[in-house]
């Protein structure tokens, strides 16, 4: 059974839209739209993946929720000093990208959180449903490209969609707040019936309350703390030595970041989700606790670029100590955007195809993948391999 063009037609809308990431994503669906450039880093465009039944880049419209008023053009200029947007294409994507910015709407700030979270939540669950009649489209994957927030504290509302909806009904005595602004994203998007993926490693859609949500719904969700760097060196590293029987003692790493990420991240709160994330793969792909730490310092002068360097102690054979090293040196925006696209592409075809709930095939593209403790690489290639041949063959 084949997918008619007018079931492809999908909106992409991303939380945190006119950030480095989500520019980027947006600027490079167009390019690659127009063929501008190759659709390098998309894997969903190699010859193991390809399914015709996906959205191509010419169904794709983006909309989405910011808290900064900085217009998508400008910042697309922004990013082409920077050398991240190559010259020219700027120029030549300026339509759609001044277009996606009059689709972008007021967002929730930290701050502004706690107050009638029910209300809120109404807002932007009608802002995605007016989005998907108005343009048409089959359905709208949302996805959480924004800063990093601080894990909250644990709450009964957590436990259950009726215990958290009855929570949203009421006000606070405490005057706390009964979702994180990721979290309130989360439960939006699923109301509204939109698949959903976390990029970053705040709370998300990683509630019992929105899983259940998501069951109800119909709706499949992804995440979380999209692999673009070290970690994803980790990831093919990691196997190398549990297959050769080679003891890890310790793993430690420092990562220097520029930009916005580096910015929030300097932020002691919330810089243990994302630690808390990156250390994952060591533990759950060894089977035994490893020394060392990761660390993450803001270096502003990086500007939208990144260094990690690890050091890896281990010991062979007669109980010989080695060491490794290796420094990873990159840009996180065109790293993790072509990721954004094809997550977005998979999870409207998953969608499409009925699939619900979380969905741990997706694993392949985050550092935390829900449902899953798989970590290595190679086999997190293969799971999706066989994940996107069944969505071909399913009718």
């Amino acid at each position: 059974m084949t997918t008619s063009d007018s079931e492809k037609r999908t909106g992409i809308w991303l939380i945190g839209a006119r950030g480095s990431v989500a520019t980027t994503a947006i600027a490079g669906a167009a390019a690659l739209r127009d063929r501008l450039i190759p659709p390098t880093g998309c894997v969903t465009e190699s010859p193991e993946l390809l399914d015709e039944g996906m959205p191509g880049f010419d169904d794709l419209v983006f909309a989405g929720h910011d808290i900064t008023e900085t217009p998508l053009p400008k910042r697309a200029e922004q990013l082409e000093v920077a050398g991240i947007l190559p010259r020219g294409v700027r120029e030549l994507v300026h339509t759609d990208l001044a277009a996606t910015d009059q689709r972008i709407r007021r967002g929730v700030a930290p701050e502004e959180a706690g107050h009638d979270q029910l209300e809120t939540a109404e807002r932007l669950i009608e802002q995605l449903c007016s989005f998907r009649e108005l343009y048409g489209l089959s359905r709208v994957v949302v996805i959480n490209v924004a800063a990093t927030e601080a894990h909250p504290p644990a709450r009964s509302e957590h436990t259950g969609l009726e215990e958290l909806e009855h929570g949203l009904r009421r006000s606070d005595p405490d005057g706390g707040t009964v979702l994180p602004p990721s979290s309130l994203y989360a439960y939006a998007a699923l109301r509204a019936g939109c698949p959903y993926a976390d990029f970053t490693p705040s709370t998300g859609v990683r509630l019992p309350a929105l899983d259940e949500l998501a069951a109800r719904r119909g709706v499949p969700y992804a995440g979380s703390d999209g692999k673009t760097g070290e970690t994803l060196v980790k990831s093919a590293l990691l196997p190398m030595f549990s297959s050769r029987a080679l003891h890890v003692h310790s793993w430690s790493g420092t990562n220097l970041l520029g930009g916005g990420d580096g910015r929030n991240l300097a932020d002691p709160d919330n810089v243990t989700s994302k630690t808390t994330s990156k250390q994952r793969a060591v533990h759950e792909s060894l089977g035994y606790p490893v020394d060392g730490e990761v660390h993450i310092d803001y270096v502003s002068a990086l500007g939208e670029w990144k260094t990690a360097w690890d050091h890896i102690s281990f010991e062979g054979f007669l109980g010989n100590r080695m060491t490794m090293q290796f420094t990873w040196q990159g840009c996180d925006s065109a790293l993790a955007a072509p990721l954004v696209l094809d997550l977005a592409r998979l999870l409207a075809r998953a969608h499409e195809r009925g699939h619900s709930g979380p969905l741990p095939q997706l694993g392949f593209f985050f550092k935390d993948p829900v449902a899953s403790d798989e970590h290595r690489l190679v086999a997190q290639f293969e799971t999706l391999r066989t994940f996107v041949r069944r969505l071909r063959e399913e009718q």
